[in-house]
């Protein structure tokens, strides 16, 4: 099975819209103002690439490596990220729109979400240990068996997270933060 092979690409308006890629490697590759919407990359490589105001709206990334690739900007709603190969998974999301994606099971310590949308968003059984929540919005994601160790939630709004549920050791939470972790007890924090 032979494989195409694309280094240090800048993709600008591209409407990869409804379309599908199988075994394709892109390194340090751009993509601006692309749409992805409803596309499948099978068994393809992203590494060291970055999306820049891009739509991925229920992109498939079935066994698909996603290694250092940065979403600056982009709308990423409904997408399911637990297909995609666990084996050296970073990614980094940046002022992005995430709600009902999932990321259900995933091995992904140190990810940072910043000034991100995060609705609905499904964590479940993840692993999220030292990763961050910069000014994001979680509400409605699902936290539970997540391992939550050192994960940064200083800034992070409208959580609701269960810590008999969850692994939260050295978890980090602002004052403001603790009605989200209390929510079940419904007990009122002022």
């Amino acid at each position: 099975m032979s494989s195409t092979i694309l280094d240090d690409k800048t993709f600008t308006e591209l409407n990869y819209a409804n379309t599908a890629e199988r075994n394709t490697e892109f390194n340090n590759c751009v993509f601006k103002k692309c749409d992805f919407t409803d596309a499948e990359f099978a068994l393809c490589k992203f590494i060291d690439c970055v999306f820049e105001e891009c739509n991925l709206s229920m992109i498939k990334w079935p066994r698909s490596t996603l290694n250092n690739v940065v979403f600056k900007k982009c709308k990423i709603p409904g997408v399911n990220f637990s297909p995609s190969e666990d084996f050296l998974f970073t990614v980094r999301f940046e002022e992005c729109m995430l709600d009902y994606s999932s990321f259900m099971a995933k091995k992904m310590p140190k990810t940072n979400f910043v000034k991100s949308s995060l609705k609905e968003v499904t964590f479940t059984e993840a692993i999220l240990t030292g990763s961050a929540f910069n000014e994001c919005d979680l509400n409605g994601a699902v936290f539970n068996r997540t391992d939550l160790t050192s994960v940064n939630f200083t800034t992070a709004s409208n959580f609701i997270i269960d810590p008999e549920l969850n692994t939260m050791k050295r978890a980090i939470f602002s004052a403001s933060g603790l009605e989200g972790l209390l929510f079940k007890y419904d007990i009122k924090v002022v």
